[in-house]
Parts: C-alpha cells; structure tokens; sequence
C-alpha cells in the first residue's frame, strides 16, 4: 500500500513539473497557428507548423529557450500575404520577430507592445496600413525598429521617446504625417530615418523646433 501510494505521488510530481512546460508550449503554439491561418502561404514555409504537435519549437523558422518558450520568429522573405494577428503579444519571450520583405497588409496589432523581451522587430518592405501603436513604446529593451517600405500613416507616437535601448530606427517610404520627435534616441535619428515621408517634418530635418498643428491622418 505504501508503494503504491508513493507511486501515484511521484507521478502526481512529475505531471506538476511537466505542467507548466507543456501548457507554456500549447499556448505559444496556439498564438503561432493563428498566424499561419490568417497569411497565404505559396511556398508552403508554415507547412511543419503543425496545431497537434505539442512542442512549437519542433516547428521550421521557430527558435525555443531552454524552457521551449519561443525566442526567435524568423519569416523574412518568405512570400507571406495576408495580415499579421493580435496573438502574437502572447509570445512574451520573444527577442525577435522578423517579418520583413512580404507582402503583409493591415495594421499593426497593438498588442504587440506585450512583447517585453523583443529586442528587434523588423517589418519593413510590406504593405502595412494604418497608425505606428503607441503600444509599442512599452517595448523597454528593443533596439531595432525597422518599419520602412509601407504604407504606415498618421504621426510618430511621441511615446516612442521612452525606448532608451533603441539604437536603430527606420520608419522611411511610408506617409507619415506631423513632425518628429526630438528627445530621448530620437536626438540620435539622422534624416535617412524618416526620409521619403512628404507629409512629415521636425526639428531633425528643418533645423528649428515645430509644433503639430491641425490635423493629420
């Protein structure tokens, strides 16, 4: 009796300790999948990205820690269309999230200002619509922002100035409107980080201090 007991106590403990681990990697996976269903696929990049496996980090262009927390999204010029999703705020482990060269459209989601670990988000050369987040500014440890190349609206969220890590901006060829920040990193910026916006100005690119006035969209 006492055997078995000390049986179903120590399966009980093993199922406590693998718990966490699994439900972490069904969860990541979920938020994952729904971004294989929101894109065309041509070139079938996502097809190892299985929802009945267990483990996304089995999954091709998916980089894991050793806990099987998701670390590393690496999709550049992959041929994706379609529009990036909300669920990608879960991965609250992710450094990096490359998504660069497609022809994704829509906005960018909010919720990837959840994103605390992200050091690099690259998004440039897509056909991204609507607002730069304001979100984004809680991003306290990234260091490269690269939203060049779409068709990104609306003024530069002065938020943006509390990213003290940030080291690499490019927010060029969109239609960004208002002026640009002039505090925090962005005292850094050179013109070739906002270039080829004709609705945009500030103090980096006219020399003196300019205040937004009326609207911009």
């Amino acid at each position: 009796m006492a055997f078995r007991i000390l049986f179903h106590l120590s399966l009980l403990l093993l199922h406590l300790l693998l718990a966490p681990r699994g439900i972490n990697a069904n969860f990541e996976g979920d938020a994952l999948y729904a971004l294989r269903r929101a894109v065309k696929d041509p070139d079938n990049v996502l097809q190892s990205w299985d929802p009945t496996l267990v483990d996304p980090c089995t999954w091709f262009h998916v980089t894991c820690d050793g806990d099987n927390r998701v670390t590393r999204l690496d999709l550049g010029n992959a041929k994706l269309s379609g529009n990036l999703v909300p669920e990608l705020g879960r991965l609250a482990r992710l450094q990096y999230l490359e998504l660069y060269m497609n022809n994704l459209g829509g906005a960018i989601p909010a919720e990837l200002g959840g994103l605390k670990s992200l050091i690099s988000l690259d998004l440039y050369h897509n056909n991204l619509t609507g607002p730069i987040p304001a979100s984004l500014s809680d991003l306290s440890a990234l260091r490269f922002l690269r939203l060049n190349g779409n068709r990104l609206t609306g003024r530069i969220p002065r938020q943006l100035t509390k990213l003290g890590n940030l080291k690499i901006l490019d927010v060029s060829n969109n239609d960004l409107c208002g002026t640009i920040p002039s505090t925090g990193p962005f005292s850094k910026f050179g013109e070739e980080s906002f270039a080829n916006n004709p609705r945009l100005e500030g103090p980096e690119l006219v020399g003196f201090v300019r205040y937004d006035v009326g609207s911009c969209n």
